[in-house]
C-alpha cells in the first residue's frame, strides 16, 4: 500500500539497494510476531504473491478467496487482493498459535522486506529502513538480498517496478474515465488477467505476456 510519508521522520535517512548491508537482523524474530498482529488490511498482494500463495496452499485464486485467506479492496480506484485478518483482530490469518508464519517460504513481498519500505521515483525504486516499525533491540547488519530471500531477485525487482508503474498508469486512466462503467470493466479485466488465471512454473514469462496484452487493451 502506497503512503505519503516524510522519510526524515520514519527512516534512518538512507536509501538502499538489495546489495547493501542494513541493520535488520533480529535472530529470526526470537518468537516475536508483533508485526504480523498489527497489519490490519495493509498487506496488498501483487500477482507474484498470489502465485506463491497458490503454490503453497495448492489452490487457485478463487480458492484463496473462498478459504478466507484473502479479501478484495479498492486501492486508488483499482481492486486488489490483500491478506485477510483473523476474526477479532487476531493478526494475519497465516499466523499460527505459536506466533509463527505458516507460509514463511511463500510469504508476500511486503512481509519479506519488513521493516524495509520502497520509495519509487524516476521510473525505479529503492528501499528505506522504517526505524520505528520493529521493536527488536540491538539488530545486526544483514545483506538486504539475503533478508528478502527471493530467488532470481533481479527479475523479481524488475517485476515489482513494472507492476507498480503499470498500476499508477491504470489509476490515472480510471480517474479520467468519463463513463462510470469503464472502471468496472477495467477492474474485472485486471482481476482476470493478473490474478484469476494461474501462472504455472514460469511466472515472469506469463506475467510479461499478460502485461503486454493489458497494455494493448488499456
Amino acid at each position: 500500500m502506497e503512503r505519503e510519508i516524510d522519510l526524515q521522520e520514519v527512516s534512518d535517512g538512507r536509501l538502499y539497494t538489495s546489495a547493501d548491508m542494513v541493520k535488520l537482523g533480529c535472530n529470526d524474530c526470537s518468537g516475536c510476531s508483533e508485526c504480523c498482529r498489527v497489519v490490519e488490511d495493509t498487506i496488498i498482494l501483487d500477482p507474484y504473491d498470489i502465485s506463491q500463495l497458490c503454490q503453497a496452499l495448492e489452490t487457485d485464486f478463487q480458492g484463496l478467496l473462498a478459504g478466507g485467506r484473502i479479501e478484495l479492496s479498492v486501492v486508488e480506484g483499482v481492486i486488489l487482493p490483500h491478506l485477510k485478518l483473523k476474526e477479532g483482530r487476531g493478526g494475519c490469518t497465516f499466523l499460527d498459535d505459536a506466533g509463527r508464519c505458516m507460509i514463511h517460504d511463500y510469504r508476500p513481498g511486503f512481509c519479506r522486506m519488513f521493516p524495509m519500505g520502497r520509495i519509487y521515483e524516476n521510473g525505479d525504486f529503492r528501499y528505506f529502513l522504517q526505524v520505528r516499525e520493529c521493536p527488536y533491540p540491538n539488530k545486526t547488519k544483514v545483506k538486504l538480498k539475503k533478508w528478502l530471500g527471493i530467488p532470481e531477485l533481479a527479475r523479481y525487482e524488475r517485476f515489482v517496478k513494472d507492476w507498480h508503474f503499470f498500476l499508477k498508469d491504470t489509476e490515472r486512466k480510471l480517474a479520467e474515465a468519463e463513463n462510470e462503467e469503464i472502471p468496472k470493466k477495467i477492474n474485472l479485466f485486471l482481476l482476470q488477467q493478473f490474478f484469476q488465471k494461474p501462472y504455472g512454473d514460469a511466472f515472469y514469462e506469463a506475467f510479461y505476456e499478460r502485461l503486454s496484452e493489458a497494455g494493448a487493451v488499456l
